[in-house]
This record gives structure tokens, sequence and C-alpha cells, in this order.
């Protein structure tokens, strides 16, 4: 593709102007999302991986901050000080979004903060660090794994105030799942005579991922597929999932999230949803002039789905009643990708060892 480099319409300012649909960045990297925010980002997310990235690349400011939040704080372990660390970067990203949300409502202009990954077995845990991380800004919304555990925790820290987002969360089961979880939580406060007002509730769908595991579970499979089709799979299940939850009235948004392709982006515009690509995807889309047109009620090309929906694990994925509650935590994707998580935390940890312990 040839990339335009004078090209007056700037996609995702276009697609902001003409459609519901808006987009976040997939950092809270303050440099980052400065340039993000010119492209007409109105949210961002933050989480162990991000903020070891942030501190690798900053390391002029983070270095001095963890030396003088260790002298403050001389009983904090590694986790804890690398943690007050992801706060930090995420009160600093919520207030470069203030903007966006004073204009929005409340509805965007939102941080996403992802609940500690090694908390995902226990309801408890994820509803008090939710509340907790809930108050660090007005604009704070909470990330919590789309499991059956953290499905419980999201209804309930929703009820209690907390604006959500998922994480963890692939296929449209998921999204469903915790969408119906949102407005009973939502219902269960107006039964409680608590205030109602705007969440800004949104639920993730990592297309990308999920495109990722139907790659490896073909593998092991043994089974050929024509090229570029799996490429669809995480868009099948976006633009399915922000059909049920138009026609469901669902009072959240889906979130597309983990991008592979600029069709994560150019397939959903149109749609009341958010899409949170990483930056260079955002850079690479607006420096191509990938056009912004409303395509989000057109099929999934008709070979391409049928190829598709005759993978099982794809069924799994797409079809509303594909899992049980009881199986997400065990979708391969769900899987690969806590591991993931979890091996960041502990590299965030090793970060903070090896600035406040050097190697003699």
């Amino acid at each position: 593709m040839t990339i335009v480099t004078d090209a007056p319409a700037r996609p995702f300012v276009q697609a902001a102007e003409r459609f519901r649909t808006v987009l976040w960045n997939d950092s809270a990297d303050p440099d980052e999302l400065r340039r993000s925010i010119a492209l007409g980002a109105v949210g961002a997310t933050c989480n162990p991986v991000i903020a070891l990235t942030a501190i690798r690349t900053h390391p002029d400011v983070w270095t001095p901050r963890l030396h003088e939040l260790a002298a403050a704080h001389p009983t904090w372990g590694e986790s804890e000080l690398g943690w007050q660390a992801v706060k930090e970067l995420s009160i600093e990203a919520a207030r470069l979004l203030e903007p966006a949300f004073a204009a929005s409502g409340g509805r965007d202009g939102r941080l996403s903060i992802q609940t500690d990954p090694r908390l995902h077995r226990d309801v408890d845990a994820l509803v008090a660090q939710a509340v907790e991380f809930s108050q660090l800004a007005e604009n704070i919304i909470v990330k919590i794994p789309a499991t059956a555990t953290g499905i419980a925790a999201m209804e309930e820290a929703a009820f209690r105030g907390v604006s959500i987002n998922s994480t963890l969360s692939f296929t449209v089961p998921q999204a469903v799942a915790v969408g119906e979880a949102l407005d009973r939580a939502l219902a269960r406060r107006r039964e409680a005579g608590l205030p109602e007002r705007e969440f800004g509730h949104v639920v993730t769908i990592m297309g990308g991922r999920l495109d990722d595991w139907l790659k490896v579970w073909t593998v092991k499979k043994r089974i050929l597929t024509t090229p570029g089709t799996l490429d669809w799979a995480g868009v099948a299940a976006l633009k399915k999932a922000h059909s049920v939850f138009q026609e469901r009235g669902f009072r959240s948004r889906i979130l597309s999230a983990a991008f592979r392709n600029h069709l994560q982006w150019s397939e959903l515009v149109g749609g009341d949803l958010v899409v949170s690509p990483p930056f260079d995807w955002q850079h690479r889309i607006d420096a191509n002039g990938i056009p912004a047109e409303d395509r989000i009620g057109e099929p999934v090309p008709a070979a391409v789905l049928d190829e598709l929906v005759s993978l099982s694990e794809f069924r799994r994925a797409y079809d509303v009643d594909g899992m049980r509650p009881e199986e997400f935590a065990d979708f391969g994707a769900a899987r690969n990708t806590l591991r993931q998580f979890l091996d960041a935390d502990a590299q965030l940890d090793a970060l903070v060892r090896d600035i406040l312990v050097p190697a003699a």
C-alpha cells in the first residue's frame, strides 16, 4: 500500500466527527499519549506491561522516583513499589484526559488501570483493589478479567460505583456476560437508591489475540485454512458483539483491543464503540490514510465467515452461547494472555529490584 504523506483527512478525527466511534490509546506513557491525543484519542490504558515499558523507556524519570519511593516506604517490597509506579503513571495520564472526560460527561476521557493479575482467583481482592484504584482520579476506569470470578467482581465493583473495563476478554460470550453483569449492577444501584451517573463502562474484546490463538489452535489440529481467513476472526467477533449489545440495549460499549491489522479499526468504524490500538498502529493508519467509512454494519465476507464457523474453536468464541462462564478462564487465548500478564508482573518486580539493588 502506498503511504499517503499529505492527505488532509485524519482518519481518527474524521471518524469521531462523523460517527460515535472513538479512539483510545493502548498506553499511558505521557509522551505517547500526548501524541495520540493529537490524533484524536479520548482515552488510554495502563497495566504492568505498559508500566514496565514506560520505566524502561524513561529511566531518567523512574530510576530516581523509585529510589524516592523506596526511601519514603522502607518496608515496601519490589511489588509494592512497582505498583506504586503503575498508579502514578495512571494518575499522570488521567490528568491529560480530563478535558475529554469533561467534554463527554464522563463517557470518554477515561484512563484504564488493570487490577493485579495475581488476584485473578479472588473476587473480594479484585473488588477491593478496583475500589482503591477508582479513587486515584475521577476519570479512572478499572480493568478486571472476564472470567467467572472476574465477572462476579465486576458486578460488585460496579455496584459500588467503580467504572469498569474488562480484560482477558476475547469472545462474544465473554462480552455478553460482562454486559449483562454491568447492567445488573446498574439495576442494583437503582433499586438501592444510589445516584445514577455516567460510568463509561466498556467491554473489551482483544480481537488480535483471538486471531493469534486460532492460528495456534489450527496448527495444533493440523488444519489448513485459506491465507488471511484467520485475520478476520477478531473482527467477526467484534462485529457480532457490537450487534448484540445494540439489540439488547446494554449500557456499556464494546472496545476493540490487541491490534494485528487495520481491519480491527476500519471494519468497526460507524459503531458506538471504542477502538484502542497501540500508538504505532494509530500512526500507521493515519499515515496511510485508511478511510473512515461506515463499515460496522457490513458483514464479514461470506466465504471468510463460512470458513471460520467451520472451526469448532471459532464457534466457541463467536456464538453467544459458545462457552459457559466457567470455561472462560480455560480458553486458550485467556491462558496465554494471563501468563503474559503474570510474567510482566514478575518482570516489573525484577526491574525494581535491579534499580534498587544493582549487581555489584
